[in-house]
């Protein structure tokens, strides 16, 4: 049987605040590593347990917030974070083509083990697994 993960959750459905604000990355704009404009931080997925971000929750495409699409982007693919933007080593269509957000899956294994794989990091819960924090662009 496997080992549970702690619950993953929404940090805006926990009530909770990021102890340093300038950690806060909700609204900043994600720019893939070809330096072009994915979407928006739209939210931060915490493991309840760790009291850890997994994830970020990023909407990309649409029009005025209508028809965006959802996905996750571990903190692990973060290279730089700066006061408006946070880069990732992942190209616009490797995170177009993520597993998609489904609440229904939020907390299965095999659906952050499937996130983990796309992007090619291991995930949190591996034997040896180091947290990566955030780099600082400043």
């Amino acid at each position: 049987m496997e080992e549970p993960i702690g619950t993953l959750t929404p940090l805006s459905d926990t009530g909770q605040v990021v102890a340093d604000p300038e950690q806060d990355l909700r609204g900043r704009t994600v720019i893939d590593s070809a330096g072009e404009k994915v979407g928006t931080v739209t939210d931060l997925l915490v493991d309840t347990a760790a009291n850890a971000v997994r994830f970020l929750r990023v909407e990309h495409g649409g029009v005025l917030g209508f028809g965006a699409t959802a996905s996750f982007i571990p903190v692990d693919a973060i290279s730089r974070v700066t006061d408006d933007e946070v880069y990732v080593e992942s190209a616009k269509d490797r995170i177009a083509g993520a597993p998609r957000y489904d609440p229904d899956l939020v907390d299965q294994r095999d659906y952050y083990e499937k996130i983990y794989g796309h992007y090619g990091y291991p995930p949190f819960w591996t034997p040896g697994y180091f947290y990566p924090g955030f780099p600082n662009g400043r």
